[in-house]
């Protein structure tokens, strides 16, 4: 078997896709073009006025502090007098209801909308620059870097204020040296609510007497924290806002005239506790502003906003405290903090309405002239207008006095106001910039990936004889080219680009391995593709996209029912009917026993009830988007510590166990009934020990983890200890298990036979039967058909006839037995299967446990289902001639593995991460961003990763299931079975290496262009719907998910491959360790 070049094809053929995936994201999420330059209290705005236009009136406030509570969102804010029975969130601030009642002049409470993504960084980002984040920003959400742009702390520091920063650690990243004295504590453990948030108490109230500070900046975090851990609707969160209501009293109580208090929430949360989206709920907090001095002229009137961007923020504070306002703002002054035109008594008031918007007039044109010179983006029709309006503004501004009359005030005021709404919008717009060239680019490289890839699985027996070679001409093509194209930049701008030295090199290489492999059967096409094609195709419908978990499973089942209707109109399903008048077929090969037939179509036929009763039972862990409006969530996402009925809690983690207990003996259960646990070395072991064990700490960890924090409080340092421990002893076990599987793959037991005595000898008495058996309780009979003797048999026997001694019977028994050589590949991928569940399942809420175990059952059904459709056509007479694995069990394959990203409770889109899985068995938090993300993505995509390993099973069922039948499914080679000869399972693959190669090669590319495809109709979707409504909200987070599920499915392929490459090298080793040098 050539097995390393297999394995370079495979990764050369992955890499085509990984530039064309490249290429087409850096053309699609750019992220905008950031103007590095900073504003200065000497700045001149054009046009230029009699005084400066900052830092020119005295400020109204000396100090600020603001009060930012992580994901405090407006329903938290708001009081209703007339709910007598508030939910667990609901009227536990009435503070803010008291102030706002009480001293309207001197408070008030605004919905603050926030831009998405509603990820913490991103927000922090956007009410301290004034800018609007970009989609791709989202992914720094895991490693926050420090803001170049100018911001609202930078200038605070140039004016002289003293900062002080206590909470979230993230501010510490992202103004590294900008506080004069900072408190960070650490921010990513959702699971700790009161460490940030003590921490703060702990120095808030004496920081805030004394006089050594002007701004004051206190990140809480229990409120965001006790929604990820618990939801929104749980006495936690009543109790943390509670807290939360005791914090803004005492630091009212505490405040002096001179300062101004800013209550705020970065974003909201949805009904699950979790944002980073842009539904309503995740965008709208709450902004309180407070103020012991009267800060606005009266009760809310018609006049104030309704709602308030989060944007507005950083030029409202930067006025109020006479600092610049950042150069790259684009929101406005909140007026009803500035008094009135007309209504000014002297500077000590500050600016006012028509002032402060004058310089924010100014400070967002300077802005945009400098932006627009710069990125040239900004359409020239847009561009012109903008301009057209401020020079109108301009005349009207420069042409009014302090004597005009408050009508033509308040219409300049509006004018003001629609001209920085104009701008942003303008630029909200715009920055959903694209580059075309990279993106076409993509497109056509990850099309010819597809297209090759195909034809690959089409011509894979030619490539299979091919020797190392092969890659040879596209791979110094690709180098040659993309050697020239980067000496070609460097002499054309200085510089080189990596996109475009990628780009030709790629296209060229495909073209060069393109005209070779136009050849190949393609029978029975058209029925999979054309469900593979439907499902590509629903990615272009954003209704579809919504409705995805559905829409698979409806095409799984679709395909899974073509199966059994095909081998019907073939004439395969049933036993050929018996005419007692048709003479007798002379040479032709006998029928098929009925029998056999009927047996094989009962499987197929149970296995496909099985696949339709686990695709609708899947169904019932499917999570909800926003745009599903009654969908109710699965109750078994939520984990045990969020329940609250003890009955309830009790059924979920028994059936969790049982569903836990249930996949590890059905996968020791499989490997005892072929002989694989009777062997001794490193697999088995893994399978004997490592496996029940990993089984009974993740069992202990779910009891451990639902175990309320008010219970046992004796035990408090001990469950702590547990829940490090636990989880990380589950992770060595996995990890210590996947080395020894590979190390030593072979789950072979040899029994060697005693000699028969002499002729002429007493006779001894028959031997007794193997002690070792295949299976345990089954009879000797079925224990026989799990061995293998005729190998050996077929390998010694010119050994054994010209060795026979004199006066010895020849003895026709078996010279080895050999327990477990028929299953000796899917074992251990197999094996490794379950170890990989079991590692990702731990990573998932507890009540997951069912969809693992159904996504198991699924599996074996389909590859149930593969085996018998094939059998019943080999007993049929229609033999495969080369181990090839149809269309149909491939697509129904990826099929599964889409509909079980959906079952274990994921979706495409940010908020339905469950971030909770970078915290199991690190619940202190982690140092760096790998691990957690890691962790993060391997729950995302386990479905992905399970199916994606266990491909390769796909080649190797139909002949572990040829034990069931005389002369069918098993095939290959165009040797059928010798009459009365046992099956010799996988070892067919032995005896034809070559086909073994090309059957894998043919499977792995079948697999991969099913993958392609659908990132290539995601890519499609995305560039062709760039303007469409739902492009951000939907298309784009599909994009994202869809690629990042290609990149995972891809590495553990290759890892499956590899598996099965290593047991073919030890297979290998071992034939020729067991063989004499004579017998070779």
């Amino acid at each position: 078997m050539k097995r390393l070049p297999i394995l370079c094809l495979l990764l050369w053929l992955c890499a085509l896709f990984y530039v064309g995936i490249y290429l087409f994201v850096s053309g699609f999420l750019l992220v905008r073009l950031e103007v590095n330059r900073t504003s200065a209290c000497d700045d001149v705005l054009q046009p230029s006025g009699a005084q400066r236009d900052f830092c020119g009136a005295k400020p109204r406030f000396r100090r600020t502090l603001l009060l930012v509570i992580d994901a405090l969102k407006i329903d938290f804010a708001r009081y209703d007098p007339a709910n007598k029975t508030p939910r667990p969130y609901e009227n536990k601030l009435p503070v803010l209801e008291e102030m706002t009642s009480l001293r309207p002049t001197h408070s008030r409470l605004y919905p603050f909308r926030a831009d998405p993504p509603t990820t913490t960084m991103q927000r922090i980002k956007g009410f301290t620059t004034g800018s609007l984040p970009t989609f791709i920003d989202v992914g720094n959400n895991f490693a926050s870097s420090a803001i170049l742009e100018d911001n609202i702390i930078h200038q605070f520091g140039q004016i002289g204020k003293r900062l002080v920063f206590m909470g979230d650690d993230t501010w510490e990243n992202l103004f590294p040296k900008k506080f004069q004295r900072s408190l960070p504590f650490p921010s990513f453990n959702v699971k700790d609510l009161h460490t940030v948030d003590n921490g703060i108490l702990q120095h808030l109230y004496s920081t805030m007497v004394g006089e050594d500070w002007d701004v004051l900046v206190a990140h809480f975090l229990g409120v965001d924290h006790c929604g990820h851990r618990f939801g929104p609707d749980h006495p936690a969160m009543g109790h943390k806002l509670t807290q939360m209501d005791g914090v803004i009293r005492a630091v009212m109580e505490r405040l002096q005239n001179d300062t101004l208090l800013v209550v705020m929430g970065d974003h909201g949360m949805t009904d699950t506790g979790d944002h980073g989206g842009e539904s309503q709920k995740e965008t709208d907090a709450a902004l309180f502003l407070y103020s012991p001095t009267p800060l606005f002229p009266g009760p809310p009137s018609q006049s104030e906003p309704e709602v308030v961007p989060q944007t507005d923020l950083v030029p409202t504070l930067a006025l109020l405290l006479g600092a610049p306002i950042p150069y790259s703002n684009v929101g406005q002054v909140l007026l009803p903090l500035f008094p009135a035109d007309g209504q000014t008594e002297g500077a000590a008031v500050g600016l006012s309405q028509l002032e402060a918007l004058w310089v924010n007039v100014k400070q967002v044109n300077r802005f945009l002239e400098t932006y627009s010179s710069m990125a040239r983006d900004i359409p020239s029709e847009s561009l012109a207008a903008l301009r057209a309006h401020f020079s109108r503004l301009s005349t009207a501004y420069l042409a009014s006095s302090p004597a005009s009359s408050p009508a033509s005030s308040q219409e300049l005021v509006e004018s003001m106001q629609a001209y920085l709404t104009a701008v942003r919008e303008t630029c909200r717009a715009t920055w959903a910039r694209f580059n075309p060239l990279k993106m076409a680019a993509g497109l056509v490289i990850l099309a010819l990936a597809c297209l090759l890839c195909f034809l690959v699985s089409q011509a894979s027996g030619a490539l299979g004889a091919g020797g190392r070679g092969l890659l040879t001409v596209p791979v110094a093509t690709a180098a040659a080219v993309a050697a020239c194209a980067a000496a070609g930049q460097v002499f054309a701008r200085g510089s080189v680009e990596l996109a475009w030295c990628l780009a030709p090199a790629v296209f060229v290489s495909e073209l060069v391995m393109l005209p070779k492999h136009w050849s190949g059967s393609a029978h029975h096409l058209l029925p999979p593709l054309l469900v593979a094609g439907l499902r590509c195709a629903s990615l272009l419908s954003d209704s579809y996209v919504i409705a995805e978990g559905r829409v698979v499973t409806f095409l799984l089942l679709s395909l899974g029912l073509y199966v059994p209707v095909r081998l019907h109109w073939d004439g395969h399903l049933l036993p050929p009917p018996h005419d007692p008048q048709k003479p007798p077929a002379g040479l032709l090969p006998p029928p098929p026993p009925a029998a056999v037939v009927r047996r094989e179509s009962c499987v197929l036929l149970g296995c496909l009830g099985l696949l339709v009763g686990g695709a609708y039972l899947s169904l019932s862990f499917h999570a909800c988007r926003e745009e599903q409006g009654a969908c109710q969530p699965s109750p078994f996402l939520s984990p045990l510590s969020r329940m609250r009925d003890s009955r309830l809690k009790n059924l979920h983690y028994g059936l969790s166990l049982a569903a836990l207990g249930l996949w590890t003996h059905l996968l020791r259960r499989w490997l005892r009934h072929y002989g694989n646990l009777n062997a001794s070395g490193g697999a088995v072991l893994v399978a004997r020990w490592a496996l029940p064990l990993v089984a009974v700490c993740l069992g202990l960890h779910w009891a451990v983890s639902a175990t309320p924090e008010d219970s046992f409080r004796n035990l408090a340092e001990l469950i702590g200890v547990a829940q490090v421990a636990l989880p990380r002893t589950a992770f060595a076990l996995l990890g210590l298990g996947m080395v020894l599987l590979w190390a030593d793959p072979l789950t072979v037991f040899l029994k060697t036979r005693d000699p028969l005595p002499a002729r002429g000898s007493h006779a001894a008495a028959p031997p007794p039967p193997p002690r070792y058996r295949a299976s345990t309780g089954i009879s000797p009979h079925a224990e026989l058909q799990h061995l293998i003797p005729q190998i050996y048999q077929r390998m010694r026997r010119s050994l054994e006839d010209s060795e026979q001694p004199a006066g010895r019977e020849v003895d026709t028994r078996p010279a080895v037995e050999a327990y477990g050589l028929g299953t000796v590949y899917s074992a251990p991928l197999l094996l490794l299967c379950g170890l990989l569940g079991l590692g990702l399942l731990l990573l998932h809420p507890e009540g997951m446990a069912v969809s693992f175990l159904l996504l198991l059952l699924e599996m074996g059904a389909l590859l149930h289902i593969h085996a018998s459709a094939m059998s019943l056509a080999g007993l049929q007479g229609v033999h495969s001639s080369d181990f090839s694995v149809p269309w149909t069990p491939v697509v129904l394959w990826s099929l599964a593995s889409s509909q079980f990203f959906h079952a274990t409770g994921h979706l495409p889109t940010f908020p339905s991460i469950q971030w909770a899985a970078a915290f199991v068995g690190f619940p202190g938090g982690h140092t760096g961003t790998l691990l957690p993300a890691s962790l993060v993505v391997l729950n995302t995509f386990s479905s992905h990763i399970l199916f994606a390993v266990a491909c390769p099973l796909l080649l190797f069922w139909p002949l572990v299931c040829e034990v069931r039948g005389g002369g069918g499914g098993g095939g290959g080679g165009g040797q059928g079975q010798d009459e009365g000869e046992d099956a010799v399972m996988e070892m067919r693959l032995r005896e034809n290496p070559q086909q073994f190669s090309s059957a894998l090669l043919q499977l792995s590319t079948r697999y991969l262009t099913i993958l392609g495809a659908q990132v290539l109709a995601s890519v499609c979707a995305a560039a062709v719907l760039r303007r469409h409504l739902m492009v951000w909200k939907v298309f784009t987070p599909k994009l994202m998910f869809e690629t990042s599920g290609f990149l995972v499915s891809s590495v553990f392929l290759l890892v499956g491959v590899s598996l099965v490459l290593r047991v073919d090298l030890a297979v290998g080793r071992w034939f020729r360790r067991l063989l004499p040098d004579s017998s070779r």
